[in-house]
């Protein structure tokens, strides 16, 4: 028996979502051990981005936004309003690395909280369209009375608004903590940060998503796509004009948390599009795919083959 409505596909092999669940932590250990070597600000930050992550998964399933969890090992929350304690991960480490690499640039606080989002985007273009079909998550299309569009409503199946979402997600939450680290004189308001962050995010977050959203559709006839194309032209013009007024690149080495986070999301769910069978259903939806992996990938590499910085010791007499 198929496990949703008008969905082609079966369960996940056994060992998928466990394989995932791995992997999610071993990349939180990465990010977890290049924060401890760092200081306070960057373990606050990692887990400031854990804590929203999972704060934001909870209340949208909780409040019935549209789509449930598969079930994971550790679970947190009531079935069928619990999430998947590794989804909280993924957030952390998408959001902590895409910083490593954006600090990088010297770039200003606007554009690199930009930079950010989109750096997001791009993994979670390779990775929503698969994971959906391996039933990590479900978007009810046949609930919301559209049977016909499980897997070709909006983009391949998966709703314009989570794409929307996940972009204002990691700007705020990097806006806001980019913010409050110009005034971050103490260790303890270095540790207390995230949480300010935090609760400004969120509810710039529920403001965007629910209000301003509702008023821009029944006053304008503005959409979900609409809005998320919007958003986009606007985060690049950011990162553009960014770009031309940035400080001089830093010399940071670009360590391991900033590259192999991007590279196994990318990585990993372009194998399981084709060893899922994923690949033969839209021929469309396997060329974004593709491209959208190439462009992560080739964005990372110039950072990737980057020299570490030698020190030189000259000694005194």
């Amino acid at each position: 028996m198929l496990p949703f409505a008008n969905m082609p596909y079966g369960a996940a092999p056994g060992y998928c979502f466990p394989l995932t669940e791995i992997c999610m932590y071993a990349l939180l250990l990465i990010c977890g051990w290049h924060a401890l070597k760092k200081g306070t600000a960057n373990i606050a930050w990692l887990l400031g981005a854990l804590c929203f992550g999972l704060l934001l998964e909870y209340v949208n399933v909780a409040t019935s936004s549209g789509y449930v969890y598969g079930q994971f090992w550790l679970m947190l929350g009531k079935a069928p309003h619990n999430i998947p304690f590794c989804i909280g991960c993924g957030w952390a480490v998408i959001i902590y690395s895409s910083r490593l690499f954006t600090d990088n640039f010297g770039l200003p606080l606007w554009a690199a909280a930009a930079l950010d989002s989109l750096l997001a985007l791009n993994i979670d273009g390779s990775m929503d369209v698969v994971a959906y079909r391996l039933h990590m998550w479900h978007w009810d299309w046949v609930g919301r009375g559209y049977p016909s569009e499980t897997l070709t409503g909006q983009w391949f199946g998966v709703p314009y608004a989570n794409f929307y979402g996940w972009l204002l997600v990691v700007f705020f939450y990097s806006l806001f903590g980019r913010l409050l680290e110009k005034v971050a004189v103490t260790r303890l308001w270095k540790a207390v940060l995230p949480l300010l962050s935090i609760i400004l995010s969120q509810a710039a977050l529920w403001v965007s998503l629910f209000p301003l959203a509702d008023l821009l559709k029944q006053t304008f006839g503005i959409s979900s796509m609409h809005r998320l194309i919007a958003l986009i032209i606007l985060l690049a013009l950011m990162v553009v004009t960014g770009f031309a007024r940035r400080n001089k690149i830093s010399d940071h080495y670009f360590p391991l948390a900033a590259w192999i986070v991007p590279l196994w999301f990318h990585v990993y769910f372009l194998v399981w599009l084709f060893l899922g069978g994923f690949s033969r259903e839209n021929s469309w939806m396997t060329a974004f795919s593709l491209l959208n992996a190439t462009v992560g990938i080739l964005i990372h590499l110039p950072m990737l083959i980057k020299k570490r910085p030698v020190t030189i010791l000259t000694e005194t007499c």
